[in-house]
C-alpha cells in the first residue's frame, strides 16, 4: 500500500493529537481514534 502523503510529526509535538475530526471526516472514516496513557508513579507511605 502505498501513501501519497507520508504522516510526518516532530518529536514532542502532540498538538494533532488534541485536533477533533470533522463531520466530514468522521462520515468518511477519515480518523484515528486515540487513546492517551499516562504513569502517575506515587511512593508506598509507610505503615
Amino acid at each position: 500500500m502505498k501513501y501519497k502523503n507520508k504522516p510526518v510529526t516532530a518529536p514532542g509535538d502532540k498538538d494533532y493529537l488534541k485536533k477533533e475530526a470533522n463531520k466530514k471526516e468522521k462520515k468518511n472514516d477519515n480518523y484515528t481514534r486515540v487513546t492517551r496513557l499516562s504513569y502517575d508513579e506515587v511512593d508506598a507511605s509507610p505503615d
